[in-house]
């Protein structure tokens, strides 16, 4: 009889680190299972309200088995799904005739996006191709390869000074403070306790598979990939960044993937405390009615999955 049990928790633990994740939205969480997601939202007047919803095919095709492939999966959750979620939240805070969507939105979306592409690729990229530059007019080769590491730096050190800065914006602090609801309370349900705000406050606020350490991995692992690229001509140091996201995002999952199956190992230990620092930046400790509101989201997202045959 011990033997069908050890399987049996093996695969619920599995099933838990591959299937449950989640992300603060504005006033509430969104919680992400293998079939559906829901989305639950403090409204103006008090009250939870949740939008559940199917996830698309594609979360639970061959794809999201095949190592590095599903890093795509990941990321296109983190754009796609989680901007949606974000809308979701902003819609039911300002009411029926305020809602963000036709040509506003899509507007918002690509500015957002267009901020971010320059913010983090461009710039660091053009502070890297300026120190190449630098170096190919010395008729230094040995050095050329700096200016991808100082690429990679430039860009870690925006990326950690941007979450640092906004933290400091009120609506940012309250989204922090649901981030750190979501990962109580999904550490809550992954140790077995019973998910009651009470329960939930006394677990902790980080998590090894945060989104928040998933960016940190990606822009680690650039820093490694693109130092062994050499010198390249400014207009393929971009094409080269865009086409290695995907590359890169395979990596990262699968290395977050690695960690997480593998906590109790010492070294997995010192290995993941950059990660579980720099969510010190993104969650906040939440209060009881954030608690509730994380709590709600995920049990509406199980309540969800089980009517999806």
């Amino acid at each position: 009889m011990v033997a069908p049990f050890i399987r049996k928790t093996k695969t619920q633990m599995e099933d838990r680190i591959i299937t449950y994740g989640g992300q603060a939205v504005i006033e509430g969480v969104m919680m992400r299972g293998q079939k559906a997601f829901a989305v639950a939202m403090r409204a103006p007047d008090g009250s939870i309200a949740v939008h559940t919803e199917a996830l698309a095919s594609i979360y639970r095709s061959g794809i999201t088995k095949i190592p590095f492939l599903r890093g795509v999966i990941l990321l296109w959750d983190a754009l796609g799904l989680g901007m949606r979620a974000l809308t979701l939240s902003a819609n039911a805070q300002t009411g029926e005739n305020e809602k963000l969507e036709g040509p506003a939105l899509y507007m918002t979306l690509g500015v957002s996006l267009l901020f971010g592409i320059g913010l983090f690729f461009l710039l660091p990229t053009s502070v890297g191709g300026g120190v190449q530059h630098f170096f190919e007019q010395r008729n230094m080769a040995d050095l050329f390869w700096l200016g991808n590491l100082v690429e990679g730096v430039t860009q870690l050190i925006l990326l950690i000074g941007y979450i640092w800065a906004i933290g400091f914006m009120p609506d940012i602090k309250r989204v922090f403070q649901y981030h750190g609801a979501e990962h109580k309370t999904i550490n809550a349900y992954e140790a077995g306790a019973e998910l009651t705000p009470e329960n939930v406050e006394k677990y902790p606020i980080e998590h090894p598979r945060c989104g928040t350490a998933f960016l940190l991995t990606l822009v680690l692992f650039s820093i490694i990939l693109f130092s062994l690229l050499g010198p390249l001509p400014f207009y393929l140091r971009i094409i080269s960044r865009i086409a290695f996201i995907p590359v890169l995002a395979g990596i990262a999952v699968e290395y977050i993937r690695w960690t997480a199956n593998h906590l109790t190992n010492p070294i997995v230990k010192f290995l993941i405390k950059p990660n579980l620092a720099l969510q010190l930046l993104t969650t906040r400790p939440p209060d009881r009615e954030m608690l509730e509101v994380a709590i709600e989201s995920f049990q509406s997202m199980r309540r969800a999955e089980a009517e999806i045959k």
